[in-house]
């Protein structure tokens, strides 16, 4: 008995051994072929709007856009990246990043003349470094403070009473960080003359503490200021700065304090606004503040749900008066509106049950967007003049488009990617003809010839909802075999899995190892629509499970399908639906991969979760009834689960996975887990690779 039960163990562990192998083997050949995906980096165009610059080999040089023989190099030396002053005079240059969060960061700075690349100064373990309009001076933030500086002159603190998880100036919180997606939370006026700034109490907001081991003898807390949903958010205030006198006076934001300023930014012509949104989320004002002390607000958005989360590219102005802004809420489609600061609303300027997805460049006649009128599954470039007239499309092919548009939208660089094609950067000019290929990766499209090619259908579930799918098949597919089959997702609100652009991952290695991989995006995700988009609004992972489960009872009535083994991934929000899906499942998969899994939208940060789900005070229903901690009890003994998370997480804290390990021990159940200690949201700066190697050998092994 003891002898075989050796054996048993001796097989099991080859069997692993083989497959982590094969796993590391496969990542590298799929790392081999994405590299052959080249593109263009530190793209930046330059204010004559006939040069455009690049970084390569350690070097910032500058490319004509008519003349492809003419190009110089405008400065050759260390540098992690990139930017010119206004006048493109002085080049700031960073290096040696520090992360923080997602978006943040400490680095090094040096302030270099473009002519000569003669240093002008330098700025260490500082960040969100800002060259003033007129080049004359630099803000940047440390310590929870605010500075400013004549170049070549010490700093002057603007604030001085910054500290640790209490009063931050100048930069975002924890929370606006990770979901208004920006950190420097100041702003100089056109003249130079004047700073706004944000300034945020957190003193209120509950501490999280995560550890941190880091190979120390004693492991130590990390503390920081993380408010989950309906707890307290910082107190944020409006400042403005007068650089000359050093005087400071508060902007009245309004009565309430429970709200979110987001986004702070002047007009053409000098005049500050801010954008300002209630806790609950579904009324959205763009306040301009007068140069004589008034107010008015220029731009009012509401809904009975929410108004999706603007970004500062929201309202764009195109003189010191005219404004466009992008809108959803109006026809239940986002898009262009143009405003006056005096008249307000002028006129719509695009229409239709498609969406624009964002504003290329204005110029004085037109405005250049990317949207979804081809396809929700694709992004192409229209051009409109500022009556709704003249519209015109000017990208061919089908697929994705993103547009790096010379100043005045002269000449444009296009980034054209597709489902089963490589990229191809192309210079073009203002009305699209082609001048020259910039990257064909002609190396990559003859390797794609004999890789497996995804292919899109809609899929309409038993409830008569049509879904946009994708499918990946073996390249040797037989029908007459039967195949397993490997479920990945993600499902968030307004999110988009299933897109006509190019990307592989882990899965691909499946694919090549005779299983098939679908996508499917359920009720919820984006691009389809307001409608669409909001019917899961307060009850966060009902619908979605609803629909992936319909999805793999799709897959499993295939004849080529082995219904026996289906299985499902997903990360962050992904998590938390194979979770879902895993339990509710009834036994449908065989096996579930959750990494960095939210398990209840209680543990989760307010601005994400109260937009999506309301406020757990108003509906506690949403965050408690489709919580995977709640029936943990409903995972079925032929689904192999497994676990993954990242002991430094600070947006998908480990407590989530902690609590969901409670449930399922409590219950009985018996599931896998893999911990990686010190990693963050994405398993950084560690274990990226890590954690696709055993992804890859965990599916090998167990569908």
């Amino acid at each position: 008995m003891i002898k075989t039960s050796i054996k048993i163990i001796l097989c099991a562990a080859a069997t692993t051994l083989c497959a982590n192998t094969f796993a590391q083997k496969s990542y590298d050949e799929l790392g081999q072929i994405t590299r052959l995906n080249r593109g263009i980096s530190g793209l930046r165009s330059m204010n004559d709007g006939e040069h455009y610059t690049v970084s390569r080999g350690g070097a910032i040089i500058r490319h004509s856009y008519a003349d492809e023989n003419k190009c110089d190099t405008i400065y050759n030396g260390r540098f992690g990246s990139y930017s010119f002053s206004d006048d493109e005079s002085l080049i700031v240059l960073s290096e040696n990043f520090r992360p923080i969060y997602r978006h943040s960061s400490y680095a090094d700075y040096r302030i270099v003349r473009s002519a000569d690349s003669h240093q002008i100064a330098e700025l260490k373990d500082v960040r969100d470094l800002t060259l003033s309009p007129d080049s004359k001076m630099v803000a940047f933030a440390k310590d929870n403070n605010l500075f400013v500086a004549e170049l070549g002159s010490e700093p002057k603190a603007i604030t001085n009473d910054g500290e640790w998880n209490k009063i931050i100036n100048g930069t975002a919180d924890w929370v606006y960080e990770e979901e208004y997606g920006f950190t420097k939370a100041y702003a100089f006026s056109p003249d130079s003359k004047q700073i706004a700034y944000l300034r945020f109490d957190e003193s209120k907001v509950p501490t999280f503490e995560m550890m941190r081991f880091d190979g120390e003898l004693y492991n130590k807390p990390y503390t920081f200021k993380y408010p989950k949903a309906g707890d307290t958010n910082s107190t944020v205030e409006l400042w403005l700065y007068d650089i000359a006198s050093g005087e400071k006076c508060l902007i009245d934001t309004g009565k309430e304090s429970d709200q979110y300023i987001p986004f702070i930014e002047w007009t053409p012509n000098g005049e500050l606004y801010f954008f300002r949104i209630n806790r609950k989320q579904n009324h959205l004002e763009i306040v301009l503040c007068r140069k004589d002390g008034s107010q008015k607000t220029i731009y009012d958005e509401q809904s009975p749900t929410y108004v999706e989360r603007p970004a500062l590219n929201t309202i764009r102005f195109i003189d010191g008066e005219r404004f466009i802004v992008q809108n959803e809420t109006t026809t239940g489609w986002n898009h262009i509106y143009l405003y006056s600061t005096e008249k307000g609303l002028i006129a719509p300027l695009t229409s239709g049950e498609w969406q624009v997805t964002s504003i290329v460049e204005t110029t004085p006649k037109n405005i250049y967007y990317i949207s979804t009128e081809r396809s929700p599954l694709c992004r192409d470039l229209y051009v409109i003049d500022y009556k709704g007239g003249g519209k015109r499309c000017l990208t061919e092919k089908t697929g994705t488009y993103s547009i790096s548009p010379s100043k005045g939208m002269k000449y444009y660089i296009q980034n054209y990617t597709a489902a089963n094609s490589a990229r191809e950067v192309e210079l073009r000019n203002g009305k699209g003809k082609l001048i020259r290929t910039l990257v064909d990766n002609s190396e990559l499209t003859e390797r794609l010839k004999s890789l497996p090619r995804k292919e899109f259908f809609t899929f309409t579930t038993e409830r008569g909802d049509k879904l946009n799918a994708y499918i990946i098949k073996p390249i040797d597919f037989d029908p007459a075999k039967k195949y397993p089959v490997l479920l990945t997702q993600y499902s968030g609100p307004g999110s988009q899995s299933v897109a006509d652009s190019f990307g592989m991952g882990w899965e691909n290695v499946m694919v090549g190892n005779g299983y098939i991989v679908v996508c499917c995006d359920g009720r919820g995700t984006g691009y389809m629509g307001e409608k669409f988009k909001k019917q899961t609004y307060g009850n966060l992972g009902a619908l979605e499970v609803e629909d992936q489960i319909s999805f793999a009872r799709h897959m499993a009535a295939q004849e080529w399908v082995d219904s026996e083994r289906i299985g499902i991934y997903g990360w962050s929000y992904g998590g938390f639906m194979a979770l879902g899906c895993a339990l509710k499942g009834e036994g449908l998969f065989k096996m579930a991969i959750a990494v960095a899994p939210v398990t209840s939208w209680r543990y989760y940060d307010t601005i994400y979760t109260e937009i999506y789900n309301d406020l757990p005070q108003n509906n506690p229903k949403g965050y408690d009834d489709n919580s995977p901690i709640n029936f943990a009890n409903l995972l079925s003994d032929r689904t192999k689960l497994l676990i993954m998370h990242g002991t430094a997480d600070d947006n998908v804290h480990v407590q989530n996975t902690m609590e969901m390990c409670h449930a399922l021990n409590r219950a009985g159940k018996h599931y896998d887990m893999m911990i990686y200690p010190d990693q963050n949201h994405s398993m950084y700066p560690s274990y990226s690779r890590h954690i696709r190697e055993k992804m890859i050998a965990y599916t090998l092994q167990n569908l």
